[in-house]
């Protein structure tokens, strides 16, 4: 999805919140009168950010690709996959008990084979709860796990999930 026209909307009465709309294929920000320009152009730079991985990620059923994953790669299946948009510093998070996955929305705009990398990653937790050789022989079942971990590394995004 390529990045929608930006409407800077500036409001005597917004006291230092910023929102925004994604509205026929503009972006709508709101913000306080008389920010700085700087901090004005951060905070709109912020929420949009945000409101586009929502957008994408809204494009991802991420319920089937990980259950078509834990096939492919006979992991087990999990209960619930979901997206975070409170995940910032793992790509990813696992209940093994509850068998709940949570994924970055951060990753809704990375490539496929990125994405199923985390994936494979939290589809393994549901066997092995920590990152020991078990866990690492399930995770190399995805072929493209280095190629990913390299690819989040070389983004200078390369935390850990």
């Amino acid at each position: 999805m390529t990045n929608p026209p930006i409407d800077v909307i500036r409001s005597k009465r917004r006291q230092g919140t910023v929102s925004a709309t994604l509205t026929e294929g503009r972006l709508q920000v709101r913000v306080p009168l008389g920010l700085d320009p700087a901090e004005e152009a951060r905070l709109v730079r912020q929420v949009s950010d945000r409101v586009m991985r929502k957008a994408t990620s809204l494009r991802v059923d991420l319920m089937k690709r990980a259950c078509h994953l834990a096939h492919r790669y006979g992991l087990p299946q999990p209960a619930v996959v979901e997206w975070s948009s409170r995940q910032m510093k793992r790509w990813g998070s696992c209940s093994p008990e509850a068998g709940r996955i949570r994924i970055s929305d951060r990753l809704a705009a990375m490539p496929g084979w990125v994405l199923d990398s985390v994936l494979v990653h939290e589809l393994a937790h549901l066997v092995v709860a920590d990152h020991g050789p078990d866990f690492r022989a399930l995770v190399r079942r995805y072929g493209l796990t280095e190629r990913a971990t390299g690819y989040l590394i070389a983004k200078g995004e390369g935390r850990e999930s």
